[in-house]
């Protein structure tokens, strides 16, 4: 991989799966490099050229300033199992951002992440970066537990946090999450202050050192189905937040359903992402007090349904799921709006 022009001051572990057993979050393997990048030069020439020979798996993760539309990415984290760069687009600006544009769309790097809709959202209407083939742990996690036989309750949706300590996964606490965001609440500018503090460095290393453990972790729980159910959704997540015109006309295809899945006949059926309008003052019975009235929604459809909330967009509600099941939850939001 590329390094940095002047020698890293920042260094970290990154766990791998062992092929001796042993665990990998013992600290006994040699620290890699957190290379802050704000010239893509600096970035490995792999990454800022995708190619079907050469296939990467990257930990994947942006910090801003209220992160969406309208906030501002301040860095993009990329872990390598040789190094973390840390990509300034404060000091690097769009020029640095959108060199990883290529990167970003390819089907030919993988990018492992924990809840990509935001980030989607923010790279996608702030440097026109349609993020393409995600591998979201967040719904690989849901997909592993419903193919164990657990049930996910509604809007039950498991933290990165959370995932850290689950010991299934990594087993271990992630406290300084909780201190960076006491400081967030406190200073929401905290991810745009230059230089980076060590503590900044510290905790943007730390969102995204472990995503390809958890990676390689999961992938060896996931079947078939749920693989392309993982690919299928990772798409609709990216585009949820990413509204445009021409019914996302110009983004990547969502993946089909495979030939193997289809003979065995028992096919999934098709999943969509439907965006609903909701008139103006109509939000609340939507929701209805508490959330009551959209969760019972969730309970009777197996779909995801998602309103902006804080972030925006204000005035509609998203719907990811099978095709029945979406068209029965627009039914039932419709209905709602009409009360």
């Amino acid at each position: 991989m590329a390094s940095s022009q002047q020698p890293p001051s920042h260094r970290t572990h990154v766990p791998l799966p062992s092929d001796s057993g042993g665990n990998p979050f013992d600290n006994e393997a040699p620290p890699v490099p957190i290379h802050i990048v704000t010239n893509a030069s600096q970035l490995p020439p792999e990454f800022l050229n995708p190619s079907p020979e050469r296939q990467l798996v990257v930990g994947f993760d942006c910090e801003g300033v209220d992160l969406c539309r309208y906030g501002t990415l301040c860095i993009m984290q990329l872990a390598f199992p040789d190094a973390i760069y840390l990509v300034d687009a404060i000091e690097g600006g769009e020029v640095l951002i959108k060199a990883c544009k290529p990167a970003l769309e390819s089907s030919h790097v993988t990018k492992v992440i924990h809840d990509c809709k935001r980030d989607s959202e923010a790279l996608y209407f702030q440097f026109g970066i349609k993020l393409h083939n995600v591998m979201d742990t967040q719904i690989a996690y849901s997909l592993i537990e419903e193919q164990e036989g657990r049930t996910r309750l509604p809007d039950d949706y498991i933290s990165f946090v959370g995932l850290l300590a689950d010991p299934h996964y990594c087993g271990i606490s992630y406290q300084e999450k909780e201190e960076v965001r006491l400081l967030l609440r406190q200073d929401p500018n905290f991810w745009k202050y230059r230089p980076l503090s060590e503590l900044m460095v510290r905790a943007a290393a730390d969102d995204v050192r472990f995503l390809l453990y958890i990676y390689h972790m999961m992938m060896e729980k996931l079947n078939q189905r749920s693989l392309w159910y993982l690919a299928v959704r990772g798409a609709l997540y990216c585009r949820c937040f990413c509204i445009n015109d021409n019914n996302y006309a110009d983004w990547p295809s969502v993946p089909p359903i495979p030939d193997n899945l289809i003979t065995e006949g028992n096919a999934p059926e098709e999943e969509i992402l439907s965006i609903l309008d909701v008139p103006r003052g109509k939000m609340g019975r939507v929701i209805g007090r508490k959330g009551a009235s959209i969760l019972s929604i969730k309970e009777s459809c197996k779909a995801e349904i998602l309103v902006g909330g804080d972030k925006g967009p204000p005035d509609k509600v998203f719907i990811i799921g099978p095709v029945k099941q979406v068209r029965k939850a627009e039914a039932m939001l419709r209905g709602r709006m009409m009360d």
